[in-house]
């Protein structure tokens, strides 16, 4: 399995600036969190390929800003709105393409959207079958305050979908959700392809890798034994670390850890 960072971990640098950062620090695979619509177009998206490519990285994923976007455009019932942004998330799963990036990140509609479970389900599966037109899986997060931060809103998905529901893990999430990560991966199964991955402990929710007391080896074993063959992506606030340096350390720490399991 692939162990990188999300440029979203340096916000606020630019994408590229950003993306930059963690090739200097050696940190080999990257998940680009684009800030504005600019970061998945010319001339940047040419920028981050040349910065992939002399520096032998890879480009797991894509993030976009439009998150908080979904409930009032694709998850709602405007047919111009939806247009729009489906207008705009193909343009970027065409960006993907050229980075090599696989796994599109959706958060989706928000707590308080007016979003049935049966529409939310069927603009999940127009966004998951445009995707695999360009060669992009469409992954749903669990959002602590969104209708995916619910474990049981995502057993529907999985249950209604079948092989169009694909989930990304995010912890730090899980934990703002009262859920249990290890209870995802029972359930969600080989489903999961895509983690974003934080330490914690009982006061604080997002940490370094390595700083709190969250148990990674038993995730990595328990997704091993699912299937999981996807990327682990370390996902921090700026406010959670100190130095960029800790980042790298955060990732060297995962390959220790997925290293030593038997």
């Amino acid at each position: 399995m692939d162990i990188g960072v999300s440029t979203a971990s340096l916000y606020p640098l630019h994408a590229e600036d950003a993306f930059a950062e963690l090739a200097a620090l050696g940190v080999k695979n990257a998940e680009v969190f684009a800030n504005a619509t600019c970061e998945a177009q010319e001339p940047i998206l040419s920028q981050i390929c040349g910065i992939r490519d002399e520096n032998g990285m890879k480009v797991t994923s894509l993030h976009p800003f439009s998150s908080p976007m979904e409930s009032v455009f694709v998850f709602s019932e405007y047919d111009r709105r939806i247009d729009e942004m489906m207008a705009l998330y193909r343009e970027f799963f065409g960006s993907m393409k050229k980075l090599g990036a696989k796994i599109f990140v959706l958060h989706g509609a928000i707590l308080s959207s007016k979003c049935t479970v049966s529409h939310y389900l069927r603009q999940f599966r127009m966004l998951a079958e445009a995707g695999r037109e360009y060669g992009v899986t469409v992954a749903q997060e669990n959002v602590s305050y969104c209708l995916s931060g619910r474990l049981e809103f995502l057993k529907t998905m999985k249950r209604e979908l079948g092989d169009c529901a694909n989930f990304v893990l995010d912890l730090k999430q899980a934990r703002r959700s009262g859920e249990d990560p290890l209870e995802y991966v029972e359930v969600l199964k080989d489903s999961i392809v895509h983690c974003h991955l934080s330490d914690g402990d009982d006061s604080r929710d997002c940490l370094p890798i390595g700083r709190g007391s969250f148990d990674f080896s038993a995730l990595i074993k328990r997704l091993r034994s699912n299937g999981f063959d996807g990327a682990l992506i370390v996902e921090l606030y700026r406010s959670n670390y100190g130095d960029f340096s800790e980042l790298k350390i955060s990732v060297d720490t995962l390959m220790d850890i997925a290293a030593n399991i038997k």
